[in-house]
């Protein structure tokens, strides 16, 4: 009897004491800031860029865009949890994961991630393979089939997404080479701008183009979802520190710094070139601003990031004025010319922005500012041309599956009506 009595006080005892010694790696601090950071970077895709984006189109393409938007929000979040962590950050290979946690079968509640549980860490996780794909909606807005867009997401967050994350955060062969990306210039920025370069080629222009090219319907909607995107960002670059330290605060601050000089920065050249300054031009600015800080955010110091936020004001304002004006291409909200040339030129940027010269974190011990430079490169190049094959294979076979684009008497009507069945006004 007294045999029983005690096996059962022992195992009360072990289940206290060994979750204690489970836990024991997890820091508090670290961990409320990523469970808030996680619910930032939502925040960013849902409702921030539903609305940014919303605010941009025809308004009888409204819904549809909203409707993207939380589509692929919850759409994506299956993905991610069904295969795509598991291809991100499972196994040791050089170029992707494993299927060793497919549905996340080893997350428990003891599992670590550092100083957060693992748990915290794939939630986090998932909010970026949300945003990205998300991304893309941009550059095929008015257009695009909304089967299509879900069968295209999704195959593109396990061949494109899944796979450039491992490469750089995963343990892949780019995280060998000492590639710099703090929070998503090559991981998210460079991949989406890119497949919506190939998106916007392939599906080809909206009718009648350029005449397509209408003022956004709602400026304020823009500029609402923009404020949250800004809002957002910090969750998205602090948290991608993954911890709440001084990594964090430094990410936090040249963020917004970036931020603010993009805005400016494309508020004046639109000032100068035609005699006014715009709501929607400012917060493009800011974007760009934001865009281009992402890779080295946690590298650099406010030289860096005001460095950052000029570079990307300026240099994405030239790319909108020759990819949609001069070449002629419907990427139709400017993703690539906003957000991949944004996280291009933060990503190559960095190299020397990093230096203590600009007060800088400083680069690997023995790596020169032009080594890192061609590490850079190397990662930029082969991310871009990865997407661009992969998103125009991944484009060919949804085509043969659904229609990529909708019909010209949808288009010309709107795709709220005809897609959804609803309307975003009453008085439409």
């Amino acid at each position: 009897m007294f045999k029983h009595h005690f096996m059962r006080m022992a195992f009360a005892l072990a289940a206290i004491i060994i979750p204690n010694f489970a836990f024991a790696a997890v820091d508090s601090g670290d961990t409320a800031w990523i469970l808030t950071s996680t619910a930032l970077v939502l925040f960013m895709t849902l409702p921030g860029l539903a609305l940014f984006y919303a605010g941009l189109v025809q308004s009888k393409n409204v819904v549809s865009v909203l409707m993207h938007h939380f589509a692929l929000a919850c759409l994506l979040s299956v993905t991610w949890v069904v295969a795509g962590y598991s291809l991100a950050f499972s196994g040791d290979g050089a170029w992707v994961g494993d299927l060793s946690n497919v549905m996340m079968v080893g997350i428990g509640i003891d599992s670590v991630s550092g100083t957060i549980p693992e748990s915290v860490f794939a939630g986090f996780q998932m909010t970026f393979a949300i945003i990205t794909p998300a991304l893309i909606i941009g550059a095929y807005v008015e257009r695009m089939n909304f089967a299509a867009v879900l069968l295209f997401s999704v195959i593109w967050l396990l061949v494109v997404y899944a796979p450039v994350t491992h490469w750089v955060w995963g343990g892949g062969f780019m995280a060998a080479w000492g590639m710099m990306d703090f929070a998503g210039g090559i991981v998210v920025h460079t991949t989406a701008g890119t497949a919506a370069l190939v998106i916007a080629l392939v599906l080809g222009k909206r009718i009648p183009f350029p005449q397509s090219i209408q003022p956004p319907h709602s400026p304020i909607l823009t500029m609402i979802g923009a404020s949250m995107l800004w809002i957002g960002w910090f969750g998205f670059n602090g948290g991608s520190a993954l911890g709440a330290g001084q990594s964090a605060g430094m990410a936090l601050v040249v963020t917004h710094i970036a931020a603010s000089v993009g805005a400016l920065s494309w508020m004046f050249i639109e000032w100068f070139r035609f005699g006014r300054p715009s709501l929607v031009g400012i917060v493009t600015g800011m974007v760009a601003g934001l865009a281009t800080v992402t890779p080295a955010s946690g590298f650099v110091g406010i030289p860096g990031g005001i460095i950052l936020g000029l570079a990307g004001g300026v240099v994405c304002y030239l790319a909108v004025d020759l990819i949609r004006f001069k070449l002629k291409i419907d990427d139709s909200l400017d993703v690539f010319a906003v957000h991949g040339v944004g996280g291009i030129l933060g990503s190559l940027l960095v190299a020397f922005l990093a230096t203590p010269t600009f007060a800088g974190l400083g680069l690997a011990d023995g790596v020169t500012a032009g080594q890192q430079f061609m590490v850079q490169f190397a990662g930029v190049a082969i991310t871009a041309i990865w997407t661009a094959v992969a998103s125009y294979i991944i484009l060919k076979l949804v085509g043969m599956v659904t229609p990529l684009r909708v019909d010209n008497q949808t288009e010309i009507e709107g795709l709220d009506l005809a897609q959804h069945g609803e309307r975003g006004y009453s008085n439409q």
